[in-house]
């Protein structure tokens, strides 16, 4: 009889820890290092952890850009109790060659180009020429035709993009923008308020 206890004890104790085992794998595999190098801000050994995966040529994820991503920097990650991680996940080819535009520009001028490209989204993401439009606008930052061309046709860069969108789909990212708090899924652009709720309890 005792051994029979101990037995449903342990089979129970396993059923129990399985979401948890599986929660700690899915973890695992999101920070994984992906195909390019990270687009992170915050310590590295932040408490919090958020990685977002968004397109640039969706309108969620511009508005979460303009509005609530200046309010998140300064109150969690400027001052340090969060790592921010920013991934690709293109929803067409335009925002395909935006992340790849972003890209060239340099690791200094990395954000600056993709802050530039989402507060402009709608002149270039839904114009009659879009090409044209987006050439027009990463010109601004000084990006000539010659190195716009050589960028969009950088194999290995469009490679580890697509990679990266790859691996979004595969931890069941299927919308933009969607954001991984410590591993759990949150979906849809959420406003400052939204992330205090999640944040505090966790930071604590």
């Amino acid at each position: 009889m005792l051994s029979r206890r101990i037995a449903l004890a342990a089979a129970a104790s396993i059923t129990l820890s399985q979401p948890l085992m599986a929660q700690q794998a899915s973890i695992m595999k999101l920070m994984e290092p992906g195909p390019l190098p990270e687009k992170s801000f915050g310590p590295a050994d932040a408490k919090v952890t958020i990685v977002e995966y968004a397109s640039v040529t969706c309108h969620h994820c511009m508005n979460f850009h303009m509005e609530t991503w200046p309010k998140l920097q300064e109150k969690y990650i400027d001052t340090g109790k969060i790592r921010f991680i920013m991934r690709e996940f293109p929803l067409d080819t335009l925002a395909t060659a935006g992340f790849m535009l972003a890209r060239c520009a340099g690791d200094d001028r990395w954000y600056p180009m993709l802050d530039l490209l989402y507060r402009s989204q709608e002149s270039w993401a839904h114009a009659k020429n879009p090409a044209d439009e987006l050439f027009n606008t990463v010109k601004q930052a000084g990006m000539t035709k010659d190195s716009f061309e050589a960028c969009l046709g950088d194999q290995k860069l469009l490679d580890g993009i697509n990679k990266t969108r790859t691996r979004g789909t595969e931890l069941g990212v299927n919308s933009t923008p969607t954001f991984f708090i410590n591993g759990q899924k949150h979906m849809g652009a959420m406003s400052i308020e939204q992330f205090d709720k999640i944040l505090e309890p966790l930071l604590r």
